[in-house]
């Protein structure tokens, strides 16, 4: 995926963040002073504050409107339901702003650490970025249980759906807006297990996610009802990992890397080698060896295209199928030339030679031509102008 840096405008703001709030009128406008304060002093771009309220039923509308009058950057968004999710959604999906992120009103997370959050985002190094607790380089004070709880979550994450990244549940997170256009309508669950549900959709997408550690100290006052909250996270675990075992996910779509793509295309190349073999082995007797060989490479040829197109390359869809085995014939023409003047050469100087010395100058011909046909696979057949 191409990413580029973010046109700036000055008079615009380049990020918007959003505040998710429930009945939080002890804490939320000394939070919300305190967050536009920090980001008047040390943010070197436009920004605005979204408070987003959660259907609260206390004094935090009130004080969520005023605040939006008060300060130029502020404004305030009402749902009449809870959910965080639900929350991040109609705030995110509104925003005109490029890079789109949230904190938890509490402001746990030491605000230092967010103009490295939003960075990578702004520069195009990354798609999103995360805070993490659990990075060396963070610095964390909270209770036993929580702790325990929160590893345990994101082992329980790294162990049935293989995540990367190290913490789902920090509340201080970023992405860029158009990555959020494409990811959020995705995701299903609209309350704590969001945060998790994107991530594991953006990294299963090949999407680069950027984390940053933080220091943060646990709010002893906190509304997060751990038991619920942790059957609706397990519940989440298992629907995301149906979801991904049958396949309903995006799946990435860019090339894999030399290396994975050097085991891959030996493994396939493994299996047609040893295909080609035994096509000739079963030929020879009635075509003799020359068509053997020809017609063992040429059924050989279109299986190798087909499977290191998808396997080995990470070409998906039926886009350049025609072309890529075209082009696919002609290194096969390429092979063919190699192998057949290897059997013609041994013929030559042993018009006796016994099967399996044919069978071996083969393996040996293969060998030359598969280094061949890695190259010119990689740089020419499912090259990036192919693709």
């Amino acid at each position: 995926m191409t990413r580029r840096p973010i046109d700036v405008d000055p008079l615009a703001p380049v990020l918007d963040l959003v505040v998710p709030v429930f009945n939080e009128e002890a804490g939320l406008e000394q939070s919300v002073r305190r967050l536009h304060a920090h980001l008047r002093a040390g943010f070197p771009y436009p920004f605005r504050i979204t408070v987003a309220d959660n259907a609260s039923t206390d004094a935090t509308p009130r004080i969520a409107a005023r605040l939006a009058r008060e300060l130029p950057e502020a404004q305030w968004l009402r749902l009449e339901e809870k959910g965080r999710g639900r929350a991040l959604r109609a705030a995110w999906s509104r925003s005109p702003a490029p890079v789109l992120a949230y904190v938890d009103v509490d402001l746990s997370t030491e605000l230092a650490a967010l103009l490295p959050l939003v960075a990578p985002l702004i520069s195009g190094h990354s798609d999103l970025a995360i805070g993490t607790r659990l990075a060396p380089g963070s610095r964390v004070v909270r209770g036993p249980k929580r702790e325990f709880l929160s590893r345990g979550y994101n082992t329980l994450l790294r162990s049935t759906l293989a995540v990367g990244f190290s913490d789902a549940q920090c509340g201080f997170k970023a992405v860029r807006r158009d990555v959020a256009e494409r990811l959020v309508p995705l995701v299903r669950d609209e309350e704590w297990f969001f945060d998790t549900e994107l991530l594991v959709i953006a990294e299963r997408a090949g999407l680069r996610i950027h984390e940053v550690p933080v220091d943060w100290v646990d709010d002893p006052d906190s509304r997060v009802d751990l038991l619920p909250t942790a059957l609706a996270d397990l519940r989440g675990i298992v629907r995301i990992g149906t979801a991904l075992a049958r396949g309903r996910l995006p799946r990435d779509t860019s090339p894999p890397g030399l290396f994975p793509q050097l085991l891959r295309f030996a493994l396939v190349g493994a299996l047609s080698t040893l295909a080609h073999l035994l096509l000739y082995a079963a030929l020879r007797p009635a075509t003799g060896a020359q068509a053997a060989n020809a017609l063992a490479l040429l059924v050989c040829a279109v299986a190798n295209t087909a499977a290191n197109r998808r396997f080995a390359f990470g070409v998906r869809g039926r886009g350049g199928a025609l072309r890529h085995q075209a082009r696919g014939l002609l290194v096969f023409v390429l092979g063919l030339t190699l192998t057949s003047g290897a059997l013609a050469a041994l013929h030559l100087a042993a018009p006796d030679a016994a099967p399996r010395t044919e069978l071996a100058v083969l393996v040996a011909a293969n060998l030359t031509a598969t280094l061949l046909r890695f190259l010119l696979f990689r740089a020419w057949v499912f090259g990036k102008g192919t693709r």
